[in-house]
């Protein structure tokens, strides 16, 4: 009798944190829908707090993370969201390791992460993070939107890496890595087909469209993007970068 009793607590304990999680992904994906971002994240960490091997809802955070770190102009504010980020990646990674949205998120962190990190070796891990998680997560899914984004953006920074990032790539990566325009273009047109509303996709793949010289489809999709819905907070700022640009192709 002890033992039933105990069977139905723990049962109905956790169908009252399943219903609880239910209602706070509603929360959180409204709080989205309307570009507030910092109350999104704070419910899927309650999310976290009651389930914390919610993979879904550690993604969801190490993006909004990302997200927010990428507005901050304070660096020590940038480092700790990216930071945040990293460890939300890493935890969802470590439960599911053939999770195609985990490896994208590991992709996606590590990109971010050479952009705060200042000692070299570790630069040129997380250069190679991104391009390793991204085919784990391509091999798992090869319709994987961001993963093909991130693969996509790999590509293109490896052409365009300046100043000492490139230095320290060159020196500690045993000469540059073999990124091209022509498969960036290939990972960001696969992107755009999976995902149609992705505006940071829509820039990048006009970029890479511009510097392959082939300004009829620099033009084609520019004109795309910047007649696409607002659905993140980053993509306002993005669609006026893009018109800026628009215009100076046209």
């Amino acid at each position: 009798m002890r033992y039933f009793y105990l069977l139905a607590f723990f049962l109905s304990t956790f169908l009252a944190n399943s219903q609880e999680t239910v209602i706070l992904f509603k929360d959180a994906d409204n709080f989205e829908r309307q570009l507030k971002d910092i109350e999104a994240l704070d419910k899927y960490k309650q999310i976290i707090a009651i389930e914390p091997a919610n993979v879904k809802a550690l993604i969801k955070a190490a993006e909004l993370n990302v997200a927010l770190g990428g507005r901050e102009l304070n660096k020590v504010n940038k480092r700790l969201y990216t930071e945040s980020a990293m460890v939300f990646a890493k935890k969802a990674y470590e439960i599911d390791a053939k999770n195609a949205d985990a490896n994208y998120a590991m992709a996606m962190v590590s990109g971010k992460m050479t952009d705060i990190e200042t000692e070299n070796k570790k630069i040129v891990q997380y250069v190679k993070d991104i391009k390793s998680y991204s085919e784990k997560a391509l091999a798992i899914n090869p319709s994987h939107a961001r993963a093909n984004y991130s693969l996509g953006k790999w590509h293109y920074e490896m052409v365009n890496l300046m100043g000492l990032k490139k230095v320290a790539v060159k020196l500690f990566y045993g000469g540059m890595p073999d990124g091209d325009l022509d498969s960036a273009i290939v990972h960001f047109e696969k992107c755009k087909s999976a995902d149609p509303y992705f505006v940071l996709n829509y820039l990048d793949l006009a970029k890479a469209y511009r510097d392959n010289h082939r300004p009829t489809q620099t033009i084609d999709i520019l004109n795309k993007l910047v007649k696409l819905p607002i659905r993140t907070a980053d993509d306002a700022a993005l669609k006026a970068e893009a018109a800026k640009l628009l215009d100076a192709v046209q």
